[in-house]
């Protein structure tokens, strides 16, 4: 008798045990057992702060395949966004371009598209041969459209990262990692079109011979919220896909690379962005244009002006969770005149406890003319006889 009590004493204090540890553990078994991934390397991100979410492996080098392409509608979409291009301008395919093979619209030497259709064949089709004639279309050669590539990757943090084309067919000096290519895709979604032409689901590129283009992301159909991006698959990178999902105004951006089951970039993407949304929300504190602070002006017609977001300010925090959030509005002392509507003029500092989190740019609401020598004369004047 006493035997069994002792035993029934030790499964009592395991399940006690057991329980303390479920309730004291910030994240119970379920985020071991939810994310087990099967792939290489995983990263998930929320969009607007860049803050990690989740992470295997992310920072390891690996063969991007297709999701290369994003980096090559970045490019493109800079310079018609900058009036360098324009997305109604002919690209004319050469016998380079349509000598690529892979996934293609079997281009033919001297056939002509827009530069919109031939950017909607690489973002749904992920059509190599309309890559190379969009590159060589941009830069004069593919090379120098790859050093353009690399650039700009740079610039924007990607530090694991080198390519060697514009498409994405297999080299062995062709790589990046999942937090490099998170990097790269939350500035690809801030560029106009971006998403508009990653989230096509069907495209008909040509009318004889007809030519239909169907997304290769099929988390477009089969996970709600999906807004983008791009997949990417070889023999040696085998499945990879970089997604972009929104719900209830929280934007995550999951990246998987090296699956190798079939699908297997799509299951596990799902996996990951059902984590995200499962655990965090979103909380918003300010809006894209809407005033939130005045800055002192000097030598103006007025002596104050109102400051906006640049964009939405919020970020994702765990639900159930009391965690110190603020904003911090960093203006200088005084913002000499003139000033143009929509200047920069300080940041809005998104701060979780006394850390960083990101920061977004403050704007000028209006403009403001420097004040004439009349008006100046007055200020000083009612500020002598008003002391």
């Amino acid at each position: 008798m006493g035997q069994l009590k002792r035993k029934l004493h030790i499964w009592a204090a395991a399940v006690l045990a057991f329980f303390l540890y479920s309730l004291l553990s910030p994240f119970p078994s379920y985020a071991a057992a939810g994310l087990d991934l099967k792939c290489k390397g995983a990263v998930l991100v929320e969009a607007q702060s860049g803050k990690v979410l989740y992470e295997k492996n992310s920072h390891l080098k690996w063969y991007p395949a297709s999701m290369t392409k994003i980096m090559t509608l970045v490019l493109a979409l800079e310079a018609v966004r900058d009036g360098r291009a324009s997305l109604n301008e002919k690209v004319v395919a050469s016998e380079n371009a349509c000598s690529y093979g892979g996934t293609q619209v079997w281009l033919k030497p001297g056939e002509e598209f827009s530069l919109k259709e031939m950017l909607i064949a690489i973002a749904v089709g992920s059509a190599n041969d309309c890559c190379v004639a969009v590159a060589e279309h941009l830069a004069g050669t593919e090379e120098a459209f790859v050093d353009m590539m690399n650039k700009r990757a740079e610039e924007l943090g990607a530090k694991n990262t080198h390519f060697a084309n514009s498409h994405g067919l297999h080299n062995d000096n062709h790589y990046t990692t999942p937090y490099d290519l998170a990097l790269i895709s939350r500035y690809a979604i801030t560029l106009p079109h971006m998403l508009e032409l990653t989230s096509i689901k069907e495209y008909t590129f040509r009318e004889k011979p007809k030519l239909v283009l169907y997304n290769t992301n099929k988390l477009l159909w089969w996970f709600e919220g999906t807004k983008g991006l791009k997949t990417g698959t070889t023999d040696k990178a085998l499945r990879n896909l970089t997604a972009v999902a929104e719900r209830n105004d929280l934007t995550l951006i999951s990246v998987v690379m090296g699956c190798e089951e079939d699908r297997g970039h799509f299951t596990e993407s799902m996996k990951l962005l059902r984590y995200g949304f499962a655990r965090y929300t979103y909380k918003h504190f300010y809006s894209k244009g809407k005033q939130i602070a005045q800055a002192k002006v000097g030598k103006g017609n007025v002596d104050k002006i109102g400051v906006v977001p640049k964009e939405n300010i919020g970020v994702a925090v765990p639900k159930g969770e009391n965690i110190s959030i603020k904003v911090r509005c960093e203006l200088p002392k005084l913002v000499d005149a003139p000033v143009k509507k929509g200047e920069v003029i300080g940041n809005a500092v998104v701060l979780e406890g006394d850390k960083k989190v990101f920061s977004v740019p403050l704007c000028a609401a209006e403009e403001i003319k420097r004040a004439s020598f009349f008006n100046m004369f007055k200020k000083v004047f009612f500020s002598i006889f008003s002391m």
